[in-house]
C-alpha cells in the first residue's frame, strides 16, 4: 500500500480540491448519468471558486487526502452548516462531501477522512453529523452504516433533468 497523509486544506488548496471533486463525481456517476449533466454539474458545484469560498469561511472544515511520493491529491472531505429538507437540531452539522479516488478504495484513506472529520464536529462544538448519499451507491452507504449513521429521512438531489431521492443518514457525537 503506498503512503498517504490527510490534512486540513487551506486557501491554497481550491483548485486541487476542485481537480479532486471533478474526478471522483465523474468516475462515481459516469456509468448512471447523461454526460452533459455531469459535466454541467461539475463546473457548477465543483468549481475551485466553490471551494474557495468553503476554505473561507470559519464554519466549514475542508480536509484533503494526499499520496506519495509527492502527496498528489486523492480524497477530501467536506464539514459545513447542514442544507436539508429535514427538521434540524442544535448542533447538526453536515459532511457535504467525503470523496477518495478509486485508486484509493480499500487504503484507509476514506477512514481516515471520515475520522477526521468527526473530530473536527467535535472540536467546533456539534451534536450530530449529517450526510446524504445517492441511493444507488450501496458501497459508500455500506461505509456510512460501519462508522454509525442510520437513515433518518430522504432529499431530493437533482443532477440535469435527473432528480434522485437520496437517503440523508445522521450520527450522534
Amino acid at each position: 500500500m503506498p503512503k498517504w497523509r490527510v490534512r486540513r486544506a487551506g486557501p491554497a488548496d481550491a483548485d486541487l480540491l476542485s481537480l479532486v471533486a471533478n474526478a471522483a463525481f465523474l468516475d462515481t456517476y459516469a456509468p448512471s448519468l447523461a454526460g452533459a449533466d455531469l459535466v454541467a454539474h461539475c463546473l457548477k458545484n465543483n468549481s475551485a471558486a466553490v471551494f474557495a469560498k468553503w476554505l473561507a469561511d470559519p464554519a466549514t472544515v475542508v480536509t484533503v487526502a494526499e499520496i506519495e511520493p509527492g502527496f498528489a491529491p486523492i480524497g477530501y472531505a467536506v464539514l459545513t452548516a447542514p442544507d436539508f429538507p429535514i427538521a434540524l437540531q442544535p448542533g447538526d452539522i453536515e459532511l457535504r462531501r467525503i470523496y477518495t479516488l478509486r485508486q484509493a478504495y480499500g487504503s484507509g484513506i476514506g477512514a481516515a477522512l471520515m475520522a477526521q472529520a468527526i473530530a473536527d464536529a467535535v472540536l467546533v462544538g456539534a451534536k450530530r453529523v449529517l450526510l446524504g448519499v445517492w441511493d444507488q451507491n450501496a458501497r459508500a452507504r455500506a461505509f456510512y452504516e460501519r462508522n454509525g449513521f442510520s437513515v433518518i429521512g430522504t432529499r431530493d438531489f437533482v443532477v440535469g433533468g435527473e432528480v434522485h431521492v437520496d437517503p440523508v443518514y445522521a450520527r450522534g457525537l
